[in-house]
């Protein structure tokens, strides 16, 4: 007996470095992930901020030029223009109608559209992004919308489909821990720097070429399309090598002789449980000994009881969090409401470029700043205390310490970037993003579904209250948003119980940005094509 036991210690020692080995490893895989996303996405931004400025520094050139001198240019390129625009429209049927037509009787065009919109949804359902890349280029290339009006019906389409992901994910629990699926700490840290990009990207769509654009939104999507793919790929790999280790098939189904194989796994699992017995005796110096003294925290908790209220709080949908984003939306949706837009006035009279409009994004951007502020130091003072007490991370967990909580925002806020430049979802570049950070895909899908409920929530709000959206087809797509991702969100579901597969979640978020790729790339080039595209200019 006596040398068993310092067998047994040597053994859990041993136990404990390989552990301590295989999260740095894993660290260093998360790392090479997100460098090999966030690396070309800096790159793409930092090429528009310049791209941005010399359009502005030319911009300014023209406007000091002699002004006879650049009448008579500008009428012959008006003449010019107007010729190649008259021959070019006889040839050719416009991409879209400015005013379109009744929603009865339902046309073929629409019938088509929804069939299509109706299945894109069911493939964006599984993966929580939405499909607004989807829906926009269906709605103007086949409805026949223009984009004032077909994109505010791809956001109340998303919106329908937001709340029935919410409505199914908020029943569902973690797949390995006991809490809820949504991490909320997740959505709290991603969303405000989100939105503070998004607001910056949205400056630099009004000031870049259409051509430009174009060009670096099939970039970003084809990127991040295959990334996402290839992730997808090896996360089936590994699967189908775990199953097999299970003594399963590809399929998900029992081979022969599974008796012997789990009758071991259970003599392995009775060992391991004896084994904790000693966990905490004869550690070395600098090894977290788990449950050990019971240090008294400041409060007058000790360890175990500090650690038990943290896991209590983790059942329940953590309303401190619930409270913060919905603060930090409403404060943006009124400023946005208050300082109007391009496609709606201000109700209270703030002119594009004036100081008024200035200083609403102003206190939007200072707004977002001292919420993310706030975030930072709430994580950071729990992760510490996570640490103290001995919690223990599954896997997907982030450890929100003083790097990550400034690395991962950083990145979100290039993700918003490229969501207000392009006019694009968040989610479809968030969900993309969440599985390079090693987020379990089913935490990924959830919880990108749960941002978009916000977002999407705060467009369809604009669009509603500056009459934008249209008042027959608003509910018709409302429903179809609801039911197609209802139903499509239940059948993935019913997929990967089956097969045992997380990672049909990541292809359906692969499939839908490849998808988005191809139809946004259309759409924008028909519209260049046709003449039906903004110039560059300024922000007004």
């Amino acid at each position: 007996m006596t040398k068993t036991i310092p067998r047994i210690h040597h053994d859990k020692r041993r136990r404990y470095r390989d552990t301590t080995r295989e999260e740095k490893d894993d660290e260093t895989t998360k790392m090479t992930n997100i460098r090999s996303i966030a690396v070309p996405w800096a790159a793409m931004v930092i090429a528009s901020v310049f791209a941005a400025a010399y359009v502005s520094y030319t911009i300014r050139t023209d406007e000091e030029i002699d002004p006879y001198t650049y009448f008579e240019e500008s009428e012959k390129e008006r003449f010019l223009a107007d010729e190649l625009s008259t021959e070019h429209h006889h040839v050719h049927k416009p991409v879209y109608e400015e005013y379109h037509a009744s929603l009865f009787p339902l046309s073929t065009s629409d019938r088509v559209g929804f069939f299509l919109a109706i299945c894109g949804l069911m493939l964006a359902a599984g993966g929580g992004i939405g499909g607004g890349g989807i829906l926009v280029p269906i709605y103007i290339l086949v409805m026949g919308f223009s984009p004032k009006h077909g994109i505010p019906l791809s956001n109340v389409t998303v919106f329908g489909g937001a709340i029935a992901n919410m409505i199914l994910n908020a029943q569902k629990r973690h797949p390995i821990a006991d809490r809820p699926l949504i991490d909320w700490d997740l959505i709290l840290v991603m969303e405000p720097l989100t939105i503070a990009g998004a607001l910056i990207g949205a400056f630099l769509n009004k000031i870049l070429h259409e051509q430009l654009l174009t060009f670096m939104l099939v970039l970003l999507l084809s990127f991040t399309a295959y990334n996402s793919l290839r992730k997808a790929i090896k996360m089936y790999n590994i699967e189908s090598r775990m199953l097999r280790k299970q003594g399963l098939k590809p399929d998900g189904t029992k081979r022969s002789e599974l008796s012997h194989l789990d009758q071991k796994e259970e003599e392995e699992g009775l060992n391991q449980a004896g084994d904790e017995l000693l966990e905490d005796m004869d550690l070395q110096e600098g090894e977290n000994p788990g449950s050990g003294d019971l240090d008294v925290l400041p409060g007058g908790q000790t360890d175990a009881q500090a650690l038990q209220k943290i896991l209590e709080e983790e059942r329940v949908t953590p309303m401190f969090n619930v409270r913060v984003l919905v603060g930090l939306f409403i404060v943006v949706l009124v400023m946005n409401l208050l300082k109007g837009g391009g496609a709606f006035p201000s109700p209270i009279g703030i002119k594009c470029g004036s100081q008024e409009f200035w200083i609403a994004n102003a206190i939007i951007m200072g707004w977002i700043i001292l919420i993310s502020i706030y975030i930072r130091n709430y994580l950071v003072k729990r992760n510490d205390l996570k640490e103290r007490i001995g919690y223990k991370t599954v896997e997907g967990d982030i450890k929100w310490d003083a790097r990550a909580t400034i690395l991962y925002p950083s990145i979100c806020c290039l993700a918003g970037f490229f969501a207000g430049m392009f006019g694009i979802g968040g989610g479809i570049v968030k969900g993309p993003l969440m599985l390079a950070m090693e987020v379990h895909p089913g935490v990924a899908s959830a919880s990108s579904a749960c941002m978009i409920l916000f977002t999407s929530f705060t467009a369809t709000t604009s669009f509603f209250v500056f009459g934008l959206l249209d008042p027959q087809y608003g509910p018709i797509c409302f429903s179809i948003g609801f039911i197609s991702t209802y139903f499509g969100q239940i059948g993935l579901s019913i997929l990967m119980k089956k097969y045992q597969r997380n990672s049909y979640i990541a292809f359906s978020m692969g499939a839908v940005v490849l998808l988005s790729a191809i139809m946004m790339t259309v759409q924008s080039l028909l519209s260049i094509a046709e003449g039906e595209y903004h110039k560059s200019g300024g922000i007004c």
